[in-house]
């Protein structure tokens, strides 16, 4: 498993772009979110860009790391677009979306730029008009 976390702009440190491939392990997310953390502890509430490639999923304990990390940051994170390019990546936004306030947004992987548009530009919205496909709630 792979993970890489990048800013997106220099001149915009709250944009951060995380890239994640293959299987995700609970190790893995452990290191990835202490960098999280302190990106949040440093520039406050965050704009996400997650981009899936290759992505098979989480062991049980990056699944249970995850949960706690979404509850741990319930309102820390403002927007978040995540591309990807399979079927129950979109389904796995959808399922996402109780466990924080932030905006999700999921884009196919042809819709990177507009993804990274989007965290670049973007602002919460009520109802969706812009790029990507704004997930609902169940």
């Amino acid at each position: 498993m792979a993970t890489e976390l990048l800013p997106i702009a220099e001149d915009r440190p709250e944009c951060v772009e995380v890239k994640i491939s293959g299987k995700l392990h609970g190790e893995d997310y452990e290191a990835f979110g202490s960098a999280i953390d302190d990106r949040i502890k440093e520039h406050g509430n965050l704009k996400m860009l997650v981009c899936l490639r290759d992505f098979s999923g989480w062991d049980l304990k990056a699944l249970w790391e995850d949960l706690k990390f979404d509850l741990a940051h319930f309102s820390d994170i403002d927007l978040l677009a995540v591309v990807g390019d399979k079927t129950w990546e979109k389904w796995m936004v959808t399922f996402c979306q109780p466990f924080t306030t932030a905006e999700i947004r999921y884009f196919d992987a042809a819709e990177y730029d507009e993804a990274k548009d989007w965290i670049l530009t973007g602002e919460k919205t009520e109802p969706h008009t812009g790029l990507g496909e704004q997930v609902t709630p169940f």
